[in-house]
């Protein structure tokens, strides 16, 4: 459920097709005008479709043991479902008219697309259900499943992101606690680090943003900072939280050898989900990471002595450390379903029933997306596993907004990062007022 630059590239290209094929479709829920019974004929049998992204056994076998659950519950309606789906035959489906009931997706910066045309707005489905999405669904989550006032998904599970830290190289350099501060962090990652004449022996903390995980918006996010404005335009160059950002981890990666000594090092790591990610093979002493990372040191049978805590906060928001970034799989209804009644009510099963959401989260290594799944007393009990549990639930965590095109502003502004990041740009506010009008330009081209 990881997000990746390369996920986001490929999903902004998927808006421009979207906005040409949905148009014209008829049925489903416009906002404020309910269409669909919120309830199905109990003697009916129904039988309805269901496309998701999972592909691995456990997942598979998670997904399936949640279906029969709702089965159960409701003998009348059948679930057929289909998984390694991915956004882009998603959307094929849906502009065929031949495509699935039922929807999830891993990419939540395609929500833009999606409420577009493609899912129908849950909004009044569940005020007729008499479920508050803002008290029912981690907030958080409920923001990146809507755009522009339409909620077109719902959070299923969530992925939060914290910092994972080698207990045996902070004893051995007299650290006692993780970095709770960015002051901390440069710190700790210093004096953890060892150089050598053609590189490291051993790296405190891989400050790239090519790193895996380091996507700016996974640790941007402890400033709390502005992508977009309240019209939609990009903030970047406005927002001073994102020039001290930069200015710090450009700071960080001058301080730890340069940028150009870091990426030679970079190039030594094995695979991210493989024995030989740099954290697990004892190559970087801190990473930054999503929850399920636990779940695969233990698979890979690592042998790495840690612990994981909270990413750390800019010093001036000391007082917030707890806080960090989260994305997730969502999940909505086809406009083009010729069954939302019983699309609705096995959505409504999938996003609220606890103990189903706690069984899939425990077995795929996710966060529940509700109050009641992340207090659960079934939920994995893992205390490495419990700060990301902490973390979805703080909150000041946050996430990215929903864009037109498929999270496309992030996919520049993090061009541009690899750029100042290695000296290429000199002039960062310069090169910040360029990336907001290259974002708008984007954005207006998406709208039409």
């Amino acid at each position: 459920m990881k997000r990746s630059l390369a996920t986001l590239a490929l999903a902004a290209s998927i808006p421009l097709a979207l906005s040409a094929c949905t148009g014209g479709t008829s049925g489903g829920t416009s906002a404020g005008s309910p269409s669909v019974a919120t309830s199905v004929d109990a003697a009916k049998p129904v039988t309805i479709t269901f496309w998701h992204g999972w592909s691995q056994p456990h997942e598979l076998k998670a997904i399936n043991a949640t279906i029969a659950s709702f089965e159960k519950a409701h003998p009348n309606i059948t679930v057929k479902s289909t998984g390694n789906i991915t956004d882009d035959k998603i959307l094929q489906g849906i502009r065929s008219g031949n495509g699935p009931d039922v929807v999830s997706s891993f990419t939540t910066d395609n929500v833009g697309a999606f409420c577009n045309g493609a899912l129908v707005n849950l909004d009044p489905l569940l005020k007729a259900s008499g479920i508050d999405k803002d008290t029912t669904y981690v907030k958080t989550m409920v923001q990146y499943t809507s755009f522009k006032g339409v909620q077109c998904a719902l959070p299923l599970l969530g992925d939060a992101y914290g910092l994972y830290y080698n207990k045996a190289m902070f004893a051995a350099a007299g650290i006692t606690a993780p970095p709770k501060t960015f002051s901390e962090l440069k710190a700790d990652a210093l004096k953890l680090t060892k150089q050598t004449s053609t590189g490291y022996s051993q790296l405190g903390f891989m400050p790239l943003f090519h790193m895996y995980e380091n996507a700016p918006a996974h640790w941007m996010s402890q400033y709390g900072i502005t992508w977009l404005d309240s019209s939609g335009k990009s903030a970047l160059a406005s927002d001073p939280k994102v020039t001290e950002f930069l200015k710090y981890q450009k700071d960080l990666v001058d301080s730890l050898g340069g940028a150009a000594k870091l990426e030679k090092y970079r190039a030594t790591f094995g695979e991210e989900f493989s024995a030989q990610n740099p954290f697990e093979a004892g190559k970087v002493a801190m990473a930054i990471d999503g929850e399920w990372r636990v779940a695969s040191i233990k698979a890979d049978a690592s042998k790495v002595d840690y612990a994981t805590a909270p990413v750390p906060v800019p010093d001036e928001l000391a007082d917030t450390y707890g806080r960090g970034y989260i994305g997730g799989t969502i999940v909505g209804i086809s406009k083009t379903s010729k069954q939302q009644a019983a699309a609705w009510e096995f959505t409504k099963f999938l996003t609220t029933d606890t103990q189903s959401l706690v069984n899939f989260a425990n077995t795929i290594n996710n966060v529940p997306s509700t109050p009641a799944g992340l207090a659960s007393p079934d939920l994995s009990k893992d205390p490495e596993f419990q700060t990301f549990i902490k973390v979805a639930g703080n909150p000041n965590t946050t996430t990215t907004p929903a864009s037109p095109n498929g999270g496309e502003y992030q996919v520049l502004f993090q061009n541009f990062a690899y750029d100042y990041e290695s000296g290429k740009v000199s002039d960062l506010a310069a090169g910040l007022e360029k990336v907001d009008k290259q974002i708008d330009k984007a954005n207006a081209q998406t709208a039409g």
